[in-house]
């Protein structure tokens, strides 16, 4: 825990003084009641904060759980990315890359906390909006350390003179001794609700579909226990 304060607090020293060069706040509602490891049904609020800035870039979210009937928790992620072109360290371009980034996250609950390094890649796909691999070595509190491979992504499109969004990530992590390997596959097909209703902030309305197997890795349970299959509804607002 000390070393993820340290390390993360040098970064945002460093960074401090940065430009941003365009940001998003974003507050969404999901309900769904096929969840695993815990009470089927929850309701999940979350508080997202998306940026640019002149040094790389950074996403934040807070999802604040409500079970049926367990205890309210919280559990939170920041990724900050350090572009090698926006720092000039390397302008690296080839093929369907666009830049290299030294790709960080520290992941937050009051379980423990783990902190993630390695190396991002942008990608240039036509029609994304943006795509993202990142290549982690994961420094877990409680568990042996094992690799993780994230991809991220965002594909607008119109359909019948409407506006929708398919995004996402893909969690990939390997297996340890204390751990299976899992794969958390998270996407969201939204339309742009306020687009119809003439609101000028952006109002998505959806669903949200995990597919998430041998979910956080737990050996000492059944696949049909740790496998989840979770259709949510889905309302989310940026501001």
């Amino acid at each position: 825990m000390q070393k993820t304060l340290l390390f993360f607090s040098l970064l945002f020293s460093a960074s401090v003084q940065s430009a941003v060069l365009w940001q998003d706040f974003r507050v969404s509602y999901l309900t769904g009641d096929n969840y695993r490891l815990g009470d089927n049904k929850r309701d999940i609020y979350t508080f997202e904060h998306a940026a640019s800035t002149s040094w790389g870039d950074s996403f934040f979210f807070l999802d604040h759980i409500r079970p049926d009937q367990a205890d309210l928790s919280n559990y939170a992620e920041w990724a900050p990315r350090w572009s090698f072109s926006k720092l000039g360290l390397a302008d690296v371009k080839w093929g369907l890359v666009s830049d290299m980034t030294l790709a960080t996250t520290v992941e937050m609950s009051n379980q423990a906390t783990h902190l993630l390094y390695g190396l991002g890649f942008n990608l240039d796909i036509p029609l994304f909006r943006y795509v993202q691999v990142n290549l982690y070595r994961r420094n877990n509190e409680h568990r042996s350390d094992n690799w993780q491979t994230t991809i991220t992504w965002g594909l607008p499109f119109d359909l019948a003179g409407q506006e929708f969004l398919y995004d996402g990530f893909i969690d990939w992590a390997s297996a340890s001794a204390d751990q299976h390997a899992n794969l958390n596959m998270t996407s969201q097909f939204k339309w742009l609700l306020s687009k119809p209703l003439n609101i000028e902030d952006k109002i998505y309305l959806g669903f949200e579909y995990v597919l998430w197997l041998n979910k956080f890795g737990v050996k000492d349970q059944s696949s049909l226990r740790t496998n989840e299959y979770n259709l949510n509804l889905l309302l989310k607002w940026h501001f």
